[in-house]
């Protein structure tokens, strides 16, 4: 497609000469603002992305593929044997019957906060990757009987909890008196502590034992809800209408983990395509400087493309030339931005911690996005599509100056030469 003289010409004109080098240093510049523009735009891609992921899978840590829930100040009773005929669907692998409530968490002389009690089985609560595969604390082996707890470590921060600590539950449905509802207090052991990675879940969701759950929570013999986990999440959607014809007419709500999550996905999606738009327009500002050092260039060597056209070099040839030497800019700063960006993410956790020890603030408040760190995974998707922005836009900034250039008049360049 390129002749090794049109190749040898556009190397020419990259390499500035004395006197030549104003040129030049706007081209470098250009391909500078490229890079950048990539980069980021890689980085925000990538984070936003790795949010996204990472939110969805630490959920399903600590909860199942498909809820059953049953509607405020309702319970599912004869849970047993319904957890025993979900578990005999194709597809479906456990069933855990839980009960949840709502609760005021206090620690003598450090205040209350609310939070959410889930009763679960003590096997069942091993099964689920973001708590029985990560507990920092204490051990599982002793959340039995009518004492036990499991807290968050968020939650055991803030009130400097450890195994052995005692907590105080407080919950507003409690038993009916002459003077009205008496709250339900009691105080718990705890036994250990997890880090689910979700800092929802680590500042205001504790475990109790199932039985335990169900006295506390006046839910005899009943549950709340199951969680169920499919052998494929993908397939969750298709196992919900067994799931509905077991559970037959019991007014339950039923969701599978895309619609429990939807909200949350559907915020970051939003700011993600959002932020892919405003930040695209850097490498669109980069894209005219590129034109800017092109149109200069051409100004700076009319008189040589009046003589290439003389001895005999076609529009075309001309065109190619300073194709070349704007794709150089654009195809190079596009690379060199794709390496920067994929290194950031692969190592913006030690960038953050970096930042933080130099200034001594806080980039990431686990607080305020939900996960406890940075995600730090590239998503190569987002990549390639910031790789072909980048270039797309590249090489259409070339087109312009480079037609100008193949149109340059030989004769009228030399006389006014």
């Amino acid at each position: 497609m390129f002749t090794a003289f049109e190749r040898m010409v556009a190397a020419r004109y990259l390499r500035a000469r004395k006197g030549e080098r104003f040129v030049s240093i706007i081209a470098i510049f250009s391909l500078i603002g490229i890079a950048l523009g990539v980069a980021t735009l890689i980085v925000v891609s990538s984070v936003m992305s790795g949010f996204q992921t990472e939110l969805v899978n630490r959920a399903l840590g600590v909860s199942g593929h498909i809820s059953i829930e049953a509607y405020a100040g309702e319970k599912i009773d004869g849970f047993a044997p319904l957890a025993a005929r979900m578990r005999a669907i194709p597809g479906i692998t456990s069933v855990l019957p839980v009960v949840d409530g709502q609760v005021a968490i206090s620690v003598e002389r450090a205040g209350a906060r609310g939070g959410l009690v889930r009763g679960v089985l003590r096997e069942d609560l091993r099964t689920l990757p973001a708590i029985g595969e990560h507990i920092i604390a204490g051990s599982l082996d002793a959340f039995e009987g009518d004492d036990a707890i499991v807290v968050g470590a968020g939650l055991a921060a803030s009130y400097r909890l450890s195994p052995g600590s005692r907590i105080t539950l407080l919950s507003s449905q409690g038993a009916a008196t002459a003077f009205g509802v008496i709250p339900r207090v009691r105080a718990f052991k705890v036994v250990a502590i997890f880090d689910a990675g979700l800092s929802d879940y680590n500042n205001s969701v504790v475990f109790l034992p199932l039985a335990m759950a169900q006295t506390f929570f006046q839910k005899e013999d009943a549950v709340t809800g199951f969680q169920l986990r499919a052998a494929d999440p993908t397939r969750a959607e298709a196992l919900m209408p067994a799931v509905r014809n077991v559970l037959g007419t019991r007014a339950v709500r039923l969701l599978d983990w895309r619609h429990a999550n939807d909200q949350i996905i559907g915020i970051l999606q939003i700011q993600k395509d959002t932020m892919f738009i405003v930040l695209g327009m850097i490498i669109l500002v980069a894209a005219f400087n590129v034109i800017s050092s092109l149109i200069m260039l051409v100004k700076d060597k009319t008189a040589d493309i009046a003589v290439l056209r003389t001895i005999g070099a076609s529009s075309g040839a001309i065109l190619r030339i300073f194709l070349m030497c704007g794709a150089f800019v654009g195809v190079s700063g596009t690379l060199i931005g794709t390496v920067l960006g994929v290194t950031v993410c692969r190592n913006i956790v030690a960038i953050q911690h970096f930042i933080e020890n130099l200034t001594g603030g806080q980039v990431f408040d686990s607080r305020a996005f939900m996960l406890t760190t940075l995600p730090d995974q590239v998503d190569w998707a987002d990549v390639l599509r910031v790789v072909a922005l980048g270039i797309t836009l590249s090489l259409l900034a070339t087109v312009y100056p480079s037609w100008k250039a193949a149109r340059t008049d030989p004769v009228e360049a030399l006389r006014h030469g």
